[in-house]
């Protein structure tokens, strides 16, 4: 061996650590984009199957064309009078879910603040059967009264949990025992009613999208084209709470009000959703993980949240109505995905001997 190439013993020589923490961020940011391109080509891929499926299917090449404007016999009205509202619908009140769990449990840091699992959703729901069985109210009426129901189930929930501030355990508690009191209330109202009318709250209590239609997809869209702007101009915020109150305090962020304006438009984003399809089960709650599985904790979490819970009510739709021998609603679908996942969290977290 000569010289040149006998080995010195010494370790290569390593990057300049602004190098490689230049490098990582790279990494992430990339890592980042390619899981959003990957969802986004996914819900394209979704959406364009679900508008082919029908009683018959449809080619893709015909299914296009009718999007487009062109008249296809026999397609373009199945397309865009019946399937197409229904994929907007999942689209729009998917991204609403997984907006409102991402938000509710980045800000509390606690997998189980989703406001499916603390009450927020049953508030909707309740206001919405006791509505029906008891007053007769349907129409635009009822989801108005079902918004209204999800925020004031919400505000009372925040003010039961206050005590110099809330703690994300305190407000799961407090969630979960409101969401009991109102599980009652919507059986006692089921019990006090004719059966046409139960067959009209069942919606309330599983989510479905079989009643989705065009004249509820307009509200729904200039909702969410209003709430999900400011929830994203809310999302430094929501990242500056993520280190800590007297960290954001540092920054320039006044924790309670953040905190309040982050909870505020959550909940109407879920108040809404639930009023177009009712509670679609553990969208809002498995959004959240599963995106920040898929790009590793970098960044803000609600773009891929809202992506993935789009994606989940669209398969779970894809699933109930054409993959099984029964039709089942989505909100059924959903439930039985997130069912295992919410057992094996409570699971670890027992044997973890962590906290809720």
């Amino acid at each position: 061996m000569t010289d040149q190439t006998r080995p010195t013993g010494r370790p290569a020589p390593r990057a300049p650590a602004g190098e490689r923490v230049g490098a990582g961020r790279r990494a992430r940011t990339r890592r980042r984009r390619a899981v959003i391109a990957a969802l986004l080509l996914a819900l394209v891929g979704v959406a364009l199957l679900s508008l082919c499926l029908g009683e018959r299917w449809d080619s893709p090449v015909d299914v296009v064309r009718a999007l487009l404007g062109q008249q296809v016999a026999g397609v373009s009205f199945n397309v865009t009078v019946l399937r197409l509202p229904r994929v907007l619908t999942a689209l729009l009140t998917g991204v609403a879910f997984g907006l409102g769990g991402a938000v509710f449990q980045t800000m509390l840091r606690n997998p189980l603040a989703s406001p499916d699992i603390i009450g927020i959703s049953a508030g909707s729901s309740a206001v919405a059967v006791v509505a029906i069985t008891m007053f007769g109210v349907s129409g635009a009426a009822l989801s108005v009264l079902a918004v209204l129901g999800g925020l004031l189930v919400a505000a009372a929930i925040y003010a039961l949990s206050w005590q110099r501030g809330v703690h994300g355990a305190r407000l799961v508690l407090t969630g979960i025992a409101v969401g009991a009191m109102l599980d009652s209330v919507i059986s006692y109202a089921l019990t006090r009613t004719q059966v046409y009318q139960a067959t009209e709250a069942l919606r309330w209590l599983t989510g479905s999208l079989n009643s989705a239609f065009w004249d509820g997809v307009g509200p729904l869209a200039a909702a969410t084209a209003v709430l999900v702007p400011v929830l994203l101009v809310l999302s430094r915020r929501l990242e500056a709470l993520q280190l800590g109150d007297d960290t954001a305090a540092g920054l320039g962020v006044r924790p309670d009000r953040a905190r309040l304006a982050l909870l505020v438009v959550a909940v109407a984003l879920i108040a809404v959703a639930t009023a177009a399809t009712g509670p679609i089960a553990f969208v809002a709650f498995l959004s959240g993980p599963i995106a920040h599985r898929l790009v590793r904790g970098t960044g803000s979490p609600l773009v891929p949240a809202a992506l993935v819970g789009a994606l989940l009510v669209l398969l779970g739709d894809l699933i109930g109505q054409h993959l099984l021998a029964t039709r089942f609603p989505v909100g059924v679908v959903t439930g039985v995905l997130g069912a295992p996942y919410l057992i094996w969290l409570l699971a670890r977290t027992n044997r973890t001997g962590g906290s809720l």
